[in-house]
């Protein structure tokens, strides 16, 4: 072979190399969460309730606690669905969450949340929310794995 071809050969080798994805042992993967969150307050909120992640082909039930402060009124339940992504290894979903947000409900409306915990994974969410709730304020949440 011409050492033209072979340098040509080496050049499509290594940009190959280079455009090929991750194998998925290194990749960090998104997971599928699905929750039931009942909330009530005046001043200070709480809530509770259970979920599913969806990881890699298995599911992980969870149960959900929190607290809110600001200005919270009402109460609501609440089905989320959305994705948790920065998971390395499933543990890493378990924690505390931050939240800063608001909401209005009457009789029904759309809730959405984006959550981050201390392992640097990330939570967003959306669905139906039914009751009565006007909310501004900063949440904690925590999630157990069970």
């Amino acid at each position: 072979m011409r050492p033209h071809a072979l340098r040509l050969m080496a050049l499509l080798l290594l940009t190959l190399g280079l455009t090929m994805s991750a194998t998925p042992s290194f990749a960090q993967a998104a997971g599928h969460v699905r929750a039931k969150i009942v909330k009530a307050g005046l001043l200070v909120g709480g809530g509770a309730g259970s979920g599913v992640l969806t990881y890699r082909g298995k599911t992980y039930p969870f149960t959900i606690s929190g607290l809110s402060f600001g200005i919270t009124v009402g109460a609501t339940v609440g089905r989320l669905d959305g994705w948790a992504s920065g998971i390395r290894e499933v543990s890493d979903f378990a924690g505390t969450y931050s939240s800063v947000g608001g909401g209005f409900a009457l009789v029904g409306g759309i809730n959405g949340v984006h959550l981050r915990n201390e392992n640097g994974v990330t939570i967003v969410l959306q669905g139906p929310k039914a009751g009565l709730e006007l909310a501004a304020n900063i949440s904690q949440i925590a999630i157990l794995l069970r």
